[in-house]
């Protein structure tokens, strides 16, 4: 924990490999430093696949940035159940002038064996960048599964990001995530259908008497209707829910980083693989050693 907090100190003088360091070592340990403060403005963005969450998370970084907010982006990236190697790792790639790359801090955080795809790390890396002076924190998910319920108990804010597409938007309702977004952006409005897309959306907010949300077109590719989506997002008030889905997230992920570095896991899985063990028996002996201090 010393080396921790060693690294944790030069990451807040602005030292930048002090920071990755840090986060590596949080990724692989688990550990993190003692960090009283409340965690800062998180912005959550997740969309279906093909949506172009990376290229509108690009144009909002660079408004961002070049206002002078410090911005760090954390891609949450499938893990692979074999290699455990990150799947989509630098996604994002920020060009320009060097003046706003400085206020830019961008970082793949695999998922691991973590259920619904949000590793329990997840947590302390967005408190150690707001305890580091990173005043806007976004978090892209791989917009698959569980991982928009999860990931919005763990964000201010949260960003439902669409195309024109009528079959992905149907699909969001479907899911229940347009009731979890805060703001919604309907982006490639360059492309037919976005501006009737967006109109489908407001109707079906206005159906459910939830019209209070804002619906934004975009366009990533051609850069038109970023301003109005960062001064929206700016605007929208944290849902007051959030707080008691945090605190549940929160306890929810540290239980599945318990059970994932469990010493005896993989047995325990081999053993329900070949049905000597049951489900029930399994979770059993894992709660038992865990209450004896065997984790």
């Amino acid at each position: 924990m010393t080396d921790i907090s060693n690294l944790l100190e030069s990451a807040k003088l602005g030292d930048r490999r002090s920071l990755s360091m840090l986060i590596s070592a949080i990724s692989e340990s688990g550990d993190s430093p003692n960090i009283n403060s409340a965690t800062g403005w998180i912005l959550g963005v997740t969309g279906p696949p093909g949506s172009g969450k990376s290229t509108l998370i690009g144009q909002m970084v660079r408004k961002w940035a070049s206002s002078g907010e410090r911005v760090a982006v954390l891609a949450l990236d499938p893990t692979s159940p074999l290699s455990g190697g990150s799947l989509l790792a630098d996604r994002i790639r920020m060009e320009g002038e060097d003046e706003l790359l400085e206020n830019v801090f961008v970082r793949s955080i695999p998922s691991g064996k973590t259920p619904g795809a949000v590793s329990p790390i997840l947590w302390p890396i967005c408190s150690v960048l707001s305890e580091c002076g990173w005043t806007r924190i976004i978090v892209e998910t791989v917009g698959t599964g569980q991982s928009e319920f999860r990931i919005a108990a763990l964000v201010d804010r949260l960003l439902l990001v669409d195309g024109p597409d009528r079959g992905d938007i149907i699909q969001a309702e479907k899911a229940g995530i347009l009731e979890l977004a805060d703001v919604i952006a309907v982006n490639k409005s360059d492309l037919p259908g976005a501006s009737s897309a967006a109109q489908h959306i407001r109707s079906s907010l206005s159906l459910a008497s939830d019209d209070n949300r804002e619906v934004v077109l975009v366009s990533a590719k051609e850069g038109h209707g970023i301003q109005e989506l960062v001064e929206t997002i700016e605007k929208c008030e944290p849902q007051n829910t959030r707080g008691k889905m945090m605190m549940m997230e929160r306890l929810i992920s540290e239980w599945d980083s318990i059970l994932v570095s469990h010493p005896e896991i993989d047995k325990i899985i081999s053993e329900l693989c070949d049905g000597s063990i049951t489900v029930r028996e399994a979770i059993e002996i894992l709660v038992s050693s865990v209450r004896d201090g065997g984790s």
